[in-house]
Order: C-alpha cells, then structure tokens, then sequence
C-alpha cells in the first residue's frame, strides 16, 4: 500500500469523517431489474460534507491499458499533506466505443470511491439479481409457466443471445431486456434461460450502465 511517511493525520480525520457520513442516496434506476441503486453523484454527495469539514479530498486518475478495461486509482488527501494510495480499480469494457468506456469509468470511479471514503451503499441492482434468480428457483418458475408463455420468453431470450451476449455486449442485453417491460416472474424465469457466464456479466453490468457505475 502506498502512501505518506505518516498518516496519523489522515487516519484520525477519516475516522471522524465516516462517523458522519450517511449511506449514498439509491436515486438511479436500473430498468431492467426495476430496482435503484447510488450513482458516483450520490456517493461524492454523501462524502462532500464530512471531508470537506476534516480536511479530506480525494484524486482519481486512469491508468492506460492495452486490454478492453478501464483502470482507476483512487487516492485520499488530507490538508496536513498526508495521502493514502487505495489502490487500482480495473473493470472491463463490455463494449469498446465511447460509451461502453464512460459508462465502465463511471463504474469503477463509484466503486473506487465508496471503498475508499468507507461509503456503503447497496447495490440493489447487482442484489436483485442474485436475490431473485437462483437458478433453482428461476427453473421452477419456468416449468410453471404455459407453453405459449415459454415461447415467448423463449423467444426473447435467443434474441438476447444472438444478438448481444453471444458478442460481449452485455448493456445492450441488459437494456433491451429492461425495454420488454417483464414483471418479477418473468424476468426470473428468463434468467433461467442464460449460462452462469452470461449471468454473471449481466451482474456485473449494475455497475456498467452504471451504474454505474
């Protein structure tokens, strides 16, 4: 870990600072699992206050790569001089435009920031997903549906497949499934449709619309 000579300073004015912060305001959505979650704006929010009362600020700089990622550090000051280096925050790109960058650099600028200030907001959109769709319980629901109803999802979830997570674009996935409108036992029973690969970047995702984040 890098960091000052001391961090004395620092470290007593951020333990005052996260006896004073409250969690992150979830004021985003995420259409797809139809739940919200914090956005950067809402953490740099809850922080703002507490440090800027202790003397604290943080930097955030990207790093370069040569793979389809984004690289943040994240690094927290103190008016004394005394730093702390967090460490580096590497998330992929699941799609290498300028969009699927921002959307990724906001992302892990979030999460970056809510580990280092000590913010803990809850992610509802990753939580959802891994709440409501087991893969037991998401077959369950499936083999209780009706046939014309099975079609249809079925139909939905090839489209999904085809056309976006078979190519790595997992916010367009996302995005279009949120576009069908599904209730809560629909989208469980179409999760039941895709690979624990393609669950998992969905999941991952929360933070890519980011949500980011």
């Amino acid at each position: 870990m890098l960091k000052s000579e001391s961090i004395k300073e620092l470290a007593t004015a951020l333990a005052k600072a996260q006896g004073e912060i409250k969690g992150a305001i979830k004021d985003a959505s995420n259409p797809f699992f139809k739940s919200k979650y914090a956005d950067l704006a809402s953490v740099v929010e809850a922080i703002r206050a507490a440090f800027s009362k202790n003397g604290l600020s943080y930097v955030q700089t990207v790093e370069p790569s040569e793979k389809d990622e984004v690289r943040v550090e994240t690094m927290l000051l103190h008016s004394s001089g005394e730093w702390l280096c967090c460490g580096v925050l590497a998330l992929p790109v699941t799609k290498a435009d300028a969009q699927g960058y921002g959307s990724a650099l906001t992302y892990a600028r979030r999460y970056g920031l809510s580990a280092a200030s000590g913010v803990a907001p809850e992610d509802d959109d990753g939580n959802a997903a891994a709440k409501a769709a087991p893969k037991t319980v998401a077959l369950d629901v499936w083999d209780k549906l009706e046939p014309d109803e099975q079609k249809y999802l079925q139909g939905i979830a090839d489209a999904v497949l085809g056309e976006y997570l078979d190519k790595g674009a997992y916010e367009e996935a996302v995005a279009y499934l949120g576009s069908k409108k599904l209730d809560t036992d629909e989208t469980i029973a179409i999760w039941s449709r895709f690979s624990s690969q393609h669950r998992a970047a969905m999941k991952a995702v929360k933070s890519a619309t980011r949500k980011a984040a």
